[in-house]
């Protein structure tokens, strides 16, 4: 019998992440939905998933603290036996004028937005050298191509996403462990709720096909990178944002 791939989504229980976490269940992927404060909504994920006869566990963990990133790994890997996939999504969102923006707004966006991204990594780069490969995909933002105003702090964690893909996929591209970085546009996700009506509206008008994204919009393109399809493809930033940024 063949044996079920294995995906580790951080940032799962909602989103962008949970939608991943629903289509990878379907696609007969074994799921790991991390999640740290929104643990009633990791828990209505994980039993649609298995409602629908798919595998999953929940683990709680805050990607600022190592301590509960190795945990989650751990549990991951007692769980399932292995892990295939890393997404490393989990994020928080900050708009705020920079003059505006204290050290503990910048700390806590960073910790989350790419130490966690960083630990993540570290844990799992010597299973995947263990097991003769991997894949890790990690998620970004048009911000972090071109920069957001009021979101300055924010724009420049989803930027250190993307250069930290490149290194990483440098360094182990010869190990058969691809990294790269989805860079959503517009989504519709409870990030957008710090805008209004009208700025959303705005928005729209501003993307080429005048649409906001709903998440399986990135969910498609993460289960593209996840497959064979894909195993010539690393270090790129793959940009899912229906003309926003060309």
């Amino acid at each position: 019998m063949k044996k079920k791939k294995v995906v580790l989504i951080t940032g799962a229980s909602r989103g962008i992440g949970a939608e991943m976490a629903k289509r990878f269940a379907e696609n007969g992927y074994s799921v790991v939905i991390d999640y740290n404060e929104s643990q009633e909504k990791a828990m209505q994920v994980l039993k649609e998933i298995t409602d629908n006869g798919g595998d999953a566990i929940a683990v709680k963990a805050d990607m600022r603290v190592p301590v509960e990133v190795e945990n989650l790994f751990n549990t991951a890997i007692k769980t399932f036996g292995h892990i295939d996939v890393l997404i490393n999504n989990a994020a928080v969102a900050l708009g705020k004028l920079l003059i505006d923006t204290t050290l503990e707004d910048f700390e806590n966006v960073f910790n989350t937005n790419i130490r966690g991204y960083f630990l993540m990594t570290k844990q799992v780069i010597p299973h995947f050298l263990s097991n003769g490969g991997g894949k890790i995909i990690n998620i970004s933002s048009v911000w972090g191509q071109t920069g957001g105003a009021l979101e300055t702090v924010y724009s420049a964690s989803k930027g250190a996403i993307i250069s930290f893909t490149k290194a990483v996929a440098k360094e182990y591209a010869l190990s058969n462990i691809t990294v790269n970085t989805i860079s959503p546009g517009v989504i519709d996700t409870d990030m957008i709720r710090i805008y209004s009506d009208d700025e959303i509206d705005s928005l729209r008008q501003m993307i080429p096909v005048e649409k906001i994204a709903h998440p399986v919009e990135i969910a498609n393109m993460a289960l593209f990178l996840a497959s064979d399809k894909a195993n010539y493809i690393t270090g790129q930033v793959l940009a899912v944002n229906g003309g926003f940024y060309i």
